[in-house]
């Protein structure tokens, strides 16, 4: 896979990724979707993690976790980035915002990928 991202650490990770999805395939999606342009990058906003994310799920998001909607949910959410809206409504919920790296330790059987 051609790595089109300039970011040095964001490169890191990708590259970190596609080495660990070779014995694991799940983190060989994640590093797929880590490496889309810009301005095709996925945005995920709260209201779509609600709807689809079960109470205490691991989901990690390729991209951006942006504020719109509202979550009750406990959820434990790794992503490139989040806004500060969503950060303090997952937050609130008794959820956790973590990096992709934090979470590339676990069982992939508990993790879900949302974009």
């Amino acid at each position: 896979m051609k790595l089109r991202e300039k970011n040095p650490l964001l490169r890191k990770e990708i590259e970190s990724l596609n080495k660990a999805g070779v014995e694991k395939p799940i983190w060989k999606a994640v590093a797929k979707g880590l490496n889309r342009p810009r301005s095709r990058r996925y945005e995920v906003d709260l209201s779509r993690l609600e709807r689809f994310a079960e109470e205490n799920d691991t989901i990690v998001v390729p991209g951006i976790v942006l504020g719109d909607g509202q979550i009750k949910k406990r959820l434990t959410v790794a992503a490139v980035r989040f806004s500060a809206e969503a950060r303090k409504k997952i937050e609130k919920a008794g959820g956790k915002c973590l990096a992709i790296e934090d979470v590339s330790g676990e069982e992939p059987s508990k993790i879900r990928i949302m974009g």
